[in-house]
């Protein structure tokens, strides 16, 4: 079967063989690139195994599904709260500890698999899972209904924040670096001119300029949610100490119903066709590897999520 895996730190396109086993073999019809794919491949962390980590597809009975890409044992404490990425076994994502669903096929956990709504088109399906990241992040940042929310950053997860916060019909505004997100932006309801102070601020780039630029923005005793993935660390300067401000970090999503992130992750899909045409910016079959890597690197090319059709 066509895959894609990273070699010497470059990805390319392979003739692997189908996946047997334990698990439930998924027929892959959609997977996207994520930041973290490329900045690990860059480390040279990736290698050994197909990549992806945002794929959707078709279960040998018929069934179209989301995959959640955290396994978990399934047997501590922590799987059974729903919380599989703090699992006491250690943390296993499929495509970077693992086989992922950059490919025609892959074996998944049937715990992993949520059945997608009726209606959602499978091809935008591999946005489920950065979706369920933005829910998860606005969870943990307590977002109510009357809270004033700034977004910094419109890049993939960022737009998603959007998407969830306007599923749930809250006023937001973002900042945007660069004039395509600004137009995804606006197509998701943002405001563009973040002025003033805010109850609370989404960090959705996760540096040390970003958090300055959030606690610029956020009110005194008010909430920042950390929604970008800090690599390379960030320093908190005094500005925030002063402001008494709470930093929340947020990592995955919950897997447990009723609070299940992919099922209103799904949802928000199925019921906002907006979200997608603003999030998915360029499609490739696997053979064309090398340029949606490329393309997906570089964001202000125009640039926000960069999908792979897989099989239909």
């Amino acid at each position: 079967m066509k895959a894609i895996m990273v070699v010497d730190k470059q990805p390319v396109l392979v003739d692997a063989p189908e996946p047997n086993g334990d698990g439930v073999k998924i027929k892959v019809v959609s997977s996207s690139i994520c930041g973290s794919d490329i900045h690990l491949m860059a480390q040279g962390a990736l290698g050994n195994h197909i990549v992806g980590h945002e794929f959707a597809g078709i279960t040998p009975d018929g069934k179209a599904v989301a995959v959640e890409p955290i396994a978990g044992c399934g047997q501590c404490i922590n799987c059974d709260s729903g919380l599989r990425l703090h699992c006491d076994a250690g943390l296993y994502l499929m495509g970077v500890r693992g086989d992922g669903g950059m490919a025609e096929y892959v074996n998944v956990p049937a715990r992993c698999l949520v059945e997608l709504p009726t209606g959602l088109d499978i091809s935008v399906a591999c946005l489920v899972e950065p979706m369920a990241v933005a829910v998860h992040g606005l969870d943990r940042a307590r977002v109510r209904e009357n809270d004033r929310v700034l977004i910094v950053g419109a890049g993939p997860i960022g737009l998603a924040a959007g998407a969830v916060l306007r599923s749930r019909q809250i006023k937001y505004d973002i900042a945007a670096r660069h004039e395509h997100q600004k137009v995804a932006a606006e197509a998701l309801g943002a405001g563009l001119a973040p002025r003033g102070e805010y109850d609370v601020v989404i960090d959705a780039v996760g540096t040390t300029q970003s958090l300055r630029q959030a606690t610029q923005h956020a009110k005194p005793m008010g909430r920042i949610g950390l929604l970008g993935a800090s690599w390379d660390g960030i320093t908190i300067e005094m500005p925030f100490c002063s402001k008494e401000l709470e930093l929340i970090p947020s990592m995955g999503y919950r897997f447990d119903r009723p609070q299940r992130s992919f099922d209103e992750a799904a949802l928000i899909l199925l019921h906002d066709e907006a979200a997608a045409k603003a999030l998915v910016t360029h499609r490739f079959p696997l053979e064309g590897v090398e340029e949606a890597f490329t393309v997906a690197a570089n964001r202000a090319g125009g640039a926000i999520k960069v999908a792979f059709d897989i099989a239909r």
